[in-house]
């Protein structure tokens, strides 16, 4: 394992003094303390509001604002005026369906997404749909996890407006081949929006790379503060594009009759901002920068992996996708004759922490039949020692419920 990684989980204050296996990533990470220096740091010293004030604190609150702005752009390959701040994943999606959708989708269209969302990138496109007329199409997945890409040009068609899909299974880990789909999308004249929520801390994304219209992601899944998350957009559909919510900041020029916008990207964003969270953002990845998406995607390999094998050795263990071996540190279990529920709170009594339920994502679970499913999640703070202490977890809860 790298240098770099072995001693980072004493940057976690959480797991001071606590011996906490805390396998549920895929839900939101935990905070290193340079995150949460930052923000105190902005409480302590310069608290203000931003792009308002002239004196000192202001001004410094402007400054590390759009400082992050420039570091988070910078890491996916954006211009700053690309960047757009949300509250997360959710309100980034709900943005392009709302703001971009009802302006240019219509009933003679169609919109695609497929089978292995979040209902963050299903609800919002039904609602377009139902609206509209339009036609809300999916792409299909096999039992393994994987998008079934046979019969893509039956789905994607020159109807099509808008192909929104997951970049990174919340379920499987499955990594969807986005390059293969927004270069078939842009051939029929599709926009594509990439839901990165689980890939953003797990692998290099680079916009221009991908050619990707949009790219969505949350905060909290990156070590930053839950309440911020990011909406990138290509900068000629920004321009043409309504405003989504209204208020201070998003204008140039208010009279009694009308109003003017502001320059991008503030015209997207409307009233006093999450500052503090932006800045907890910023920081987050100076931290993964620091260490290196190269870096962090090695380590989350190696301990995937290795929970992957030590999983397989327990009788009666069925692991949900994972035939890829590209896949990322998301593993979706259930055990014959066990509930998920119960496994979870048994393990959570031992201080093992992961996920148990339909992880929002109801159709996944309707396609494998079944109701909800255990799912450990890992990262950079994440050792082998915590691996084998869930498995051992594991074993001592099956010994329990079977009796």
């Amino acid at each position: 394992m790298n240098n770099k990684i072995i001693h980072c989980k004493n940057d976690f204050p959480i797991f001071k003094n606590q011996n906490i296996a805390y396998l549920d990533t895929a839900s939101t990470s935990q905070k290193p303390n340079n995150v949460i220096t930052a923000i105190t740091n902005f409480y302590k010293n310069y608290n203000a509001n931003v792009h308002r004030g002239l004196y000192p604190w202001a001004e410094q609150a402007t400054s590390s604002y759009e400082s992050s702005r420039y570091k988070i752009a910078d890491f996916i390959n954006a211009k700053n005026e690309e960047l757009i701040f949300t509250r997360g994943t959710t309100e980034s999606i709900n943005f392009i369906s709302s703001a971009w959708g009802r302006d240019n989708i219509t009933k003679d269209h169609n919109i695609v997404i497929t089978e292995m969302e979040h209902h963050s990138n299903i609800v919002p496109w039904q609602m377009l749909s139902q609206e509209t007329g339009a036609e809300l199409r999916y792409i299909p997945i096999s039992n393994h996890g994987e998008l079934i890409l046979d019969n893509i040009s039956d789905i994607i068609d020159n109807k099509t407006k808008i192909v929104s899909l997951i970049h990174q299974s919340n379920v499987f880990g499955t990594v969807n081949p986005v390059e293969k789909i927004i270069s078939i999308s842009h051939s029929n004249g599709a926009l594509v929006l990439i839901d990165a929520a689980q890939s953003i801390a797990h692998q290099v994304i680079d916009v221009k790379n991908l050619n990707c219209d949009f790219l969505v992601f949350s905060g909290h899944k990156i070590l930053a503060p839950a309440g911020v998350g990011c909406l990138y957009a290509k900068q000629y559909i920004l321009k043409n594009l309504n405003p989504y919510q209204t208020g201070g900041q998003m204008i140039n020029q208010v009279n009694r009759n009308y109003s003017t916008w502001n320059d991008l990207p503030f015209r997207f964003e409307a009233g006093t901002p999450n500052i503090e969270g932006v800045i907890g953002l910023g920081a987050a990845i100076d931290y993964v920068k620091n260490i290196d998406m190269v870096n962090i995607k090695s380590h989350n390999e190696v301990i995937k992996n290795y929970c992957i094998e030590k999983l397989k050795s327990i009788d009666g263990l069925m692991i949900y996708g994972h035939k890829n071996k590209n896949a990322g540190p998301v593993i979706s279990f259930n055990i014959e004759g066990i509930q998920s529920y119960d496994l979870s709170q048994l393990l959570a009594q031992q201080n093992i922490f992961i996920r148990s339920g339909h992880h929002c994502a109801q159709p996944i679970m309707e396609k494998l039949n079944i109701n909800s499913s255990n799912r450990a999640s890992l990262y950079i703070y994440n050792d082998l020692e915590d691996i084998d202490y869930f498995i051992k977890g594991i074993k001592k809860a099956v010994k329990i419920l079977s009796n």
